[in-house]
């Protein structure tokens, strides 16, 4: 009875908890849904759910697992290999054990192996035969010549190096663009919000003078066909507000490619969260310092050529005669076997290998090739660091020319303004026609509508400035490295 009891009383006790999350959940979702969206909120979602990022990163991955399998070529390397006769006079069996390790600064390797026999061998496998309790070798090989500075293992492994940078910065040329993008889509989203705000406005003045229009009629103050052409009026600028929410629903649907919900889900935002003006465009700042090197498309050519480098490295290694020393020392322990007494306690060989291709036809078409190759991506760097300066020149170029426009269309804002209500106060006092005014409200609401493209023009070079600059903290990438 007291576990049914308790019972009861936790559950009563876990309802109302549970409901009360839920409840807090909703009104969380509730105060979002209600919340201007910024900019900041698209970048972060952007940064960490865009596909072409995760796509990036999971390249950058690939990367770092192509130098892990270059790592391969200085695996050590255990092997067993065992041999007996089961037919014929003789009955010989050999076992051997050999682990080899290459060398990390050198083309050689050096090595260690047991060896034991049972049996009889034939005299030409004389070697075959071990002491009783086998034979310990120890031994060696060390490049004087080709392979000493650089080989095969070592320049796929310093290439691999080279990819995984390349592949980074093609994450951070990646993540610029799809943030630069990003910027883009919230700002003619906030763009198309504004001038959708901008013709409702004027939609709802030449709705709000209908019914005076309509008393001065029937009064016998206006003629008859003043309502008709208020009627056009008002289709035509229905029209104007059917077209831009056409056009703000296009913007929030292209927004939606960069604002996601936590578990990637595009989500396209509704009028609800359009901020109240056009300073939400005024979201990005960049650093006015500019740094060449920081741009990622200037620093993959920069470990283009440094791979060209390697490149020509190894095709001059192979220009050079091998000459290779090796060596080794070998042990028999135990008691004599059967080949007898004749087994040294201890023996030591050394030798010399020297190898050269006579023409050699294939290093020197390997070299020069390289060389060409170097002096292509030299012209290719040049070139590319031409062309960033002038990109970021002119983009400056661009934001002063759009600030100066934006000081032009306000003083015009403010003049139309001034004239649209001045002939409005003077057609309510009967001093002025219908089209007089219309024309006047429609030149304002042109102005205002102009003044937004000027505004957002302003904030679209100031993004193509931090995406020229490579700016991650005017972008928003912070969060991609958190």
């Amino acid at each position: 009875m007291r576990i049914v009891i308790g019972m009861a009383a936790l559950l009563s006790a876990a309802v109302p908890a549970t409901v009360h999350g839920q409840e807090n959940a909703a009104q969380s979702s509730v105060n979002e849904a209600a919340r201007p969206l910024t900019l900041q909120e698209v970048l972060r979602s952007s940064a960490r759910s865009a596909p072409e990022i995760i796509a990036a990163l999971a390249r950058n991955r690939q990367a770092e697992a192509r130098a892990l399998t270059a790592q391969g070529a200085f695996d050590t390397v255990f092997a067993v290999e065992a041999r007996s006769r089961t037919l014929g006079y003789y009955d010989g069996t050999e076992i051997a054990g050999k682990t080899e390790q290459p060398l990390s600064n050198n083309g050689g390797y050096v090595y260690g192996q047991y060896r034991a026999s049972r049996g009889d061998f034939p005299i030409y496998e004389d070697k075959s035969y071990t002491n009783r309790l086998g034979e310990l070798k120890v031994g060696g090989l060390y490049s004087l010549l080709r392979d000493r500075l650089i080989d095969e293992r070592r320049s796929e492994f310093r290439l691999a190096a080279n990819d995984i940078d390349i592949a980074r910065f093609e994450t951070r040329a990646t993540s610029i663009g799809v943030q630069a993008r990003a910027v883009e889509a919230y700002q003619k989203w906030i763009a198309a919000g504004l001038k959708l705000k901008a013709y409702e406005a004027l939609l709802a003045l030449a709705g709000g003078r209908t019914d005076g229009i309509e008393r001065q009629v029937q009064l016998g103050a206006k003629p008859d066909i003043l309502l008709t052409e208020n009627e056009a009026n008002l289709v035509r600028r229905q029209a104007f507000v059917v077209e831009a929410r056409q056009d703000f629903r296009a913007a929030a649907v292209k927004l939606s490619l960069y604002y996601r919900s936590a578990d990637g889900t595009p989500v396209v935002v509704d009028e609800a969260r359009l901020p109240a003006d056009a300073n939400a465009l005024d979201g990005i700042r960049s650093d006015p310092a500019f740094n060449l090197e920081g741009r990622p498309d200037f620093a993959i050519m920069l470990e283009e050529i440094d791979k060209a480098t390697v490149k020509l490295a190894l095709a001059r290694n192979d220009l050079i005669p091998r000459l290779d020393l090796g060596g080794e020392v070998a042990k028999d322990v135990g008691p004599a076997g059967l080949g007898g007494t004749n087994r040294t306690p201890l023996e030591m060989i050394v030798g010399i290998t020297f190898k050269i291709p006579l023409q050699n036809r294939k290093a020197k078409g390997k070299l020069a090739e390289t060389r060409a190759k170097i002096d292509e991506l030299s012209v290719k760097q040049q070139f590319l660091a031409e062309k960033i300066r002038a990109e970021v020149t002119a983009i400056g170029i661009e934001v002063d020319t759009a600030n100066q426009l934006v000081a032009t269309t306000e003083k015009e804002l403010v003049l139309a303004q001034r004239l649209a209500s001045a002939e409005r106060r003077r057609f309510a006092l009967g001093s002025s026609d219908f089209f007089l005014v219309n024309q006047r409200e429609e030149s304002a609401t042109n102005a205002e509508v102009k003044l937004i493209e000027a505004q957002a023009r302003i904030a679209a070079a100031r993004a193509e400035l931090a995406a020229a600059t490579a700016d991650e903290d005017a972008l928003g990438l912070a969060v991609i490295s958190e």
